[in-house]
């Protein structure tokens, strides 16, 4: 199965920036959507960031990330991308790609979370 990787996470003073990326291995890479979650400190709960289509880049995002994050792809080299700017205190969490099959009316998200990366913002 495709293994998923977020990478590029660290520490930032708040107003700073980050930019994740997330790569995929093994399997076969045939994602419809591509998505970033966050775990905050001390929640079970994964919170979705942002989502985009593969194939022709639309993008959505949740409302305490609007105008700051951007995601996007770079097809050839099969990486989802999130630039975070503006970052926020609030904004600390682990954060996880991840890829979804099926269809638009019937998404189908992969279960394996595969590997986070720590995003810590400073005040």
């Amino acid at each position: 199965q495709v293994q998923l990787k977020a990478t590029g996470g660290g520490l930032v003073q708040a107003g700073g920036s980050l930019r994740l990326s997330c790569t995929a291995s093994g399997g076969t890479f045939n994602y419809l959507f591509m998505a970033w979650f966050r775990q905050a400190p001390e929640k079970e709960d994964r919170d979705s960031v942002a989502s985009i289509v593969w194939s022709d880049s639309r993008a959505y995002y949740q409302d305490p990330v609007k105008d700051r994050f951007i995601i996007f792809r770079d097809i050839m080299k099969n990486t989802l991308y999130l630039q975070m700017t503006e970052l926020k205190p609030e904004d600390t969490a682990v954060y996880y790609c991840k890829g979804g099959r099926g269809s638009t009316t019937a998404v189908i998200w992969d279960d394996d979370w595969g590997q986070g990366t720590q995003v810590t913002v400073s005040s």
